[in-house]
């Protein structure tokens, strides 16, 4: 456990991953898109090879109210080394976040705060993701999705 804990520890910084680990943006790939001028969809995709914790993930948005605290999907229980028993995600996680009053055409941030592990016992430090997103006019339909770290383009191919 120990060394588990010393290596999230060495996660923080930048560049300082091991070769073989995903960085935290895309071991945990947020994005989120406005369905109406009330409702946000928030969304990880979450790499092979890598989980979630359940508990650890919050969402909020601001400026603006939430009409309620937005509703996780069960995790799967897992023996955990650093945490006990927890439920984790896998694969994707879907969230929808509903704000107290419709705000028509407002920007505002999704702001998601999560913490997950490689399965190679490597955790990362809780991270922070924002992203602005400008809700659709009244009968507009959803907006666009809109990724925190869009993929990267290789040059090379």
């Amino acid at each position: 456990m120990a060394a588990g804990l010393i290596a999230a520890l060495t996660l923080g910084g930048a560049g300082a991953q091991s070769p073989d680990l995903l960085e935290p943006e895309r071991a945990f790939s947020f994005s989120a898109r406005p369905l109406d001028a009330t409702t946000v969809e928030a969304r990880f995709a979450i790499a092979d090879g890598y989980y979630l914790y359940r508990d650890k993930l919050k969402l909020s948005l601001e400026p603006g109210a939430l009409a309620a605290p937005p509703v996780l999907p069960p995790g799967k229980i897992k023996q955990d080394e650093f945490f006990g028993t927890v439920e984790t995600y896998r694969g994707k996680v879907v969230v929808r976040v509903s704000l107290a009053a419709p705000a028509p055409g407002a920007t505002l941030t999704v702001k998601a705060e999560s913490q997950g592990c490689a399965d190679k016992g490597v955790c990362y430090p809780p991270q922070v993701q924002k992203i602005a997103l400008s809700l659709p006019p009244a009968g507009a339909g959803p907006g666009p999705v809109v990724e925190f770290a869009p993929a990267k383009k290789n040059w090379f191919k």
